[in-house]
């Protein structure tokens, strides 16, 4: 066998291990999710493949395509493997960080909307994009200081927000996000960190779904006169769909989640770092 033919075969037997090893993912991911009885895999798909800063070892973004009870879903998944072993979960040792963040999608430019804009300006080199929920407890605590930090720095620091309601655990965020984006569309004024600054507890819970109570709720802290028909619009409705869309895409599972120039800071304290000469 000449030297050209080496090369080549060896090339070709590195390419395969390459594919078995990817195979042994998406096999393991469809046996795991099959483990549900309530679950059918339809199929599994590798997303997104990254090296790792572990010899050998890659973590995966898998797109799970499956029937639960009935209904069609698509969601992703993240693991990790070196082509023999599989773990679902990864774990600096020194700082107990998921690795987890290494794989996670950067995002694309389309995710600085000039409507999604509320705080700085939007040619500022740097750019902060927040998910949130705005009856999160944390995110009542945390968006208000972003939001002020980059007012105090608004020549050089752009922040978007997107709506990502948790709807299992606070199922009021839905209407109460709608009527937000009502609200800034008829000009309300830092209407965002006005929302998460009020205590709604003395007018509704988290777990109401009455959307009157809590629109009137909104009103009386706004002096506003919203009505309910303004916050069901199929316009609006497919808005606040495709601002969690946005998230799910870039694997945004809870919230706050904050990405400082297009990468995920889980630490969430990188903003403090922007504007400061």
């Amino acid at each position: 066998m000449n030297k050209l033919s080496k090369i080549l075969s060896l090339s070709i037997l590195l390419s395969a291990s390459l594919f078995a090893n990817d195979d042994v993912v998406v096999e393991f991911e469809k046996t795991r999710v099959a483990q549900n009885p309530n679950v059918k895999v339809i199929d599994v798909k590798i997303n997104t493949k990254k090296e790792l800063p572990l010899s050998g070892w890659n973590g995966y973004i898998l797109d799970v395509k499956a029937n639960v009870q009935g209904k069609e879903l698509n969601v992703k998944d993240i693991i990790f493997s070196d082509g023999k072993y599989v773990a679902l979960e990864l774990l600096d040792a020194k700082t107990g960080k998921s690795l987890k963040d290494m794989v996670t999608p950067n995002l694309s430019e389309k995710y600085y909307d000039k409507s999604k804009l509320i705080a700085g300006n939007a040619n500022a080199k740097d750019k902060i994009v927040i998910f949130s929920d705005p009856l999160c407890p944390f995110c009542m605590d945390y968006v208000p200081d972003v939001i002020k930090y980059v007012n105090k720095n608004s020549d050089s620091i752009a922040l978007y927000y997107y709506h990502f309601p948790l709807t299992g655990l606070h199922p009021a965020a839905v209407p109460l996000s709608k009527i937000v984006e009502v609200a800034k569309h008829k000009g309300i004024k830092d209407v965002e960190l006005r929302t998460y600054q009020i205590d709604w507890e003395p007018y509704f819970n988290s777990k109401s779904t009455d959307e009157k109570v809590i629109l009137d709720a909104f009103n009386k802290e706004f002096k506003t006169d919203i009505k309910l028909e303004e916050i069901n619009t199929k316009e609006l409705n497919e808005k606040l769909q495709k601002d969690i869309a946005m998230g799910e895409e870039v694997m945004v599972q809870g919230t706050p989640t904050i990405f400082v120039n297009g990468v995920k800071d889980s630490s969430r304290q990188k903003y403090e770092t922007l504007g400061k000469k």
